[in-house]
């Protein structure tokens, strides 16, 4: 890979992923895992990140705080976002917060990999997204 190939940074969304990757040796810059796969319990695994950030997040929504966790752990990055609740709908928030000419890459259940090349427009785009979502009161 050359060097204007090399993500600024690697994050990770899921335990599958997450766990694969590190038995690969891919390390990523950040991982968010909710000890879950497929909604069932997960096998836990030693991430090796030394900053830990615990949030709380709902089936099929983003809280503000667990929004936090993650925009704090792509900032200081080498950290787990460790979730109480669903860390699906946190991928999202990671494309948004994450810098320009990184990498965020999630599993799609019985589909494989998705992996999302940050960029402006992608940003841009599920900025959007987000913004059309429901809002809590």
């Amino acid at each position: 890979m050359q060097d204007d190939e090399k993500p600024r940074l690697l994050i990770l969304v899921g335990e599958t992923i997450s766990r694969n990757a590190l038995h690969s040796g891919i390390r990523a810059d950040v991982v968010i895992i909710d000890n879950k796969e497929m909604r069932a319990g997960a096998v836990e695994f030693p991430h090796g990140k030394t900053r830990i950030f615990r949030t709380v997040n709902a089936q099929g929504t983003i809280d503000l705080l667990a929004w936090e966790a993650v925009a704090e752990a792509v900032q200081k990055g080498n950290g787990a976002v460790l979730v109480d609740g669903e860390e699906d709908l946190l991928a999202l928030v990671a494309i948004i917060v994450a810098p320009v000419g990184s990498i965020v890459a999630y599993g799609q259940p019985g589909e494989g990999i998705v992996v999302v090349r940050v960029t402006v427009k992608k940003k841009n785009e599920i900025q959007a997204l987000v913004d059309e979502m429901e809002r809590a009161e």
